[in-house]
């Protein structure tokens, strides 16, 4: 189990590197819309294969469990 400070060190992380993501680097529209900088919740999650709630929750620093595969994938779809 992982302590609060670590969870919230993780969420930071994530949160940060989707900031600086941009759309058309993991081939997604960007659009002068967006009124998010970089990618948006749901498309990392979407793109890693998880559902937007629960990849929100582990941005929120919640105590979610996530498997070694799941981190991979969004490892991946954050071009981590």
């Amino acid at each position: 189990m992982l302590s609060d400070d670590r969870r919230s060190e993780i969420a930071a992380i994530l949160r940060s590197r989707r900031e600086r993501l941009r759309p058309e680097k993991v081939g997604l529209p960007g659009g002068s819309r967006r009124g998010t900088p970089g990618l948006r919740r749901e498309e990392v999650a979407a793109l890693a294969g998880v559902s937007a709630e629960w990849y929100t929750w582990l941005e929120q620093a919640r105590d979610v469990r996530a498997s070694a595969d799941a981190l991979g994938r969004i490892a991946a779809a954050l071009r981590l």
